[in-house]
Formats: C-alpha cells, structure tokens, sequence
C-alpha cells in the first residue's frame, strides 16, 4: 500500500497590542542605631506608603507585599552598630493616565526606591488564542498553496504542533525623584506587547496530478 503524500508547513502570526497592566515595585527604607527607633520610621513610611497608594483607588488594581526584610548591621565579628528595614510592595495599576504622577508622588517619598513599570497584557487575554490561530490558519493556506503547485488538494488534518507562543514584557527603571518646589508631571508612553505563534502543520493531500518546477 503507497502512503498517502504529506505536506509539512510552518505557519507563523504576529501581533502588537497596548498593554493592559503596568505593574512596578516600591520599597520603603529605614535605618540607624536603635532598633526601636528604626522599625517605627520603617511602619511610618510603610503607612505613608499604603496612604498614598489609598487615593488613586480606581488606578491601583493590586497591591501586594512582595518582602519584608529587617536585619541588624555587623561588624568586627557580632558588635551591632546599627539595624536596617525594608518593604517591598508590588503595585499593578490600569489607569495609564495617572501612572507617571503616582510613581513620582511614590518616589519623592523619604527614602523610597521606585522601580519599573513592567507592562503586561491582562492574564487570560484573547490576544493569544487569536494570534494561534492566526497562525494555523496561515500553515494551512501555505499547505494548501504547496498541494495546488502539484496539482492536488488538502485532504485531512494530520497533526498541529505548537512550537510556543510567548510574549514580551518591556519595562523601564525609574529612579527616587528628587524633592521639588514646583508640581512635577512625568509623561509615561505605555510600550507595546508582542504577541508571537508559531506552529507545524502536517496534512494529507491527494496524489498529485502534475510535478513542474518554475
């Protein structure tokens, strides 16, 4: 029994979307030589933190505490000359509009360390399933496009392998401002997310009716 011929085609979709997230982290700083002291100036501005974060409510989607260190400060074998507090909190925020105020109000804070943001499409996002069978869609016509150059037909799918899709994640840094007497106002431009598919087609097709080369 002759095998049925097969084509074997690449089929590849490419998409860039704004994002729907930006997501950016914030850690808050004390330190000196008394314990006591240090951990009231780190819930202070910990508090501080949650305040201001508390006024752009229909901005800020999530906030989370990603960590929280304490720790005292050694030297010359176990003498402590000092003690050290930091909290991390992750911030995700969909108002783009307000974004470059927030992160400004955040880093003018007393030290305060801004970093980010990192844009994200929102998990669960149709892009991906759109752009995956955008791919499919183009291995098949590149299929059939293949079978009509011999003078046959598509007959049946075989086999669809997704070679993994992903997508990328543009961030910026952004550093502690600087206290200023004048209102300040940061424009932020919202980067672009690529949104990639790639997958292998195998189909059956008739047996060819003419082989020709151009």
């Amino acid at each position: 029994m002759v095998d049925q011929p097969m084509v074997v085609v690449r089929g590849e979709a490419l998409r860039e979307l704004p994002p729907d997230l930006a997501v950016f982290s914030v850690t808050v700083s004390a330190g000196g030589r008394d314990r006591q002291a240090t951990l009231t100036r780190l819930t202070d501005r910990a508090a501080g933190l949650r305040s201001a974060l508390d006024d752009y409510p229909d901005a800020v989607e999530r906030r989370e505490t990603g960590a929280v260190q304490i720790y005292p400060e050694i030297k010359r074998g176990e003498r402590v000359t000092g003690y050290v507090g930091t909290v991390t909190t992750l911030v995700t925020v969909t108002d783009f509009a307000v974004l470059g105020d927030l992160l400004l109000r955040l880093g003018n804070q007393d030290q305060t360390t801004v970093s980010g943001p990192w844009w994200q499409l929102r998990p669960g996002s149709r892009a991906g399933a759109d752009v995956r069978r955008e791919a499919v869609t183009d291995a098949l016509r590149r299929a059939r496009e293949y079978a009509e150059a011999v003078g046959a037909e598509v007959d049946r799918l075989v086999e669809i392998v997704d070679e993994g899709a992903g997508q990328s994640l543009m961030r910026a840094s952004f550093g502690a401002a600087e206290a200023a007497s004048a209102p300040m106002h940061l424009e932020i431009d919202p980067q672009r997310q690529t949104v990639h598919a790639a997958v292998t087609v195998r189909v059956a097709i008739t047996e060819p009716t003419r082989l020709r080369s151009d």
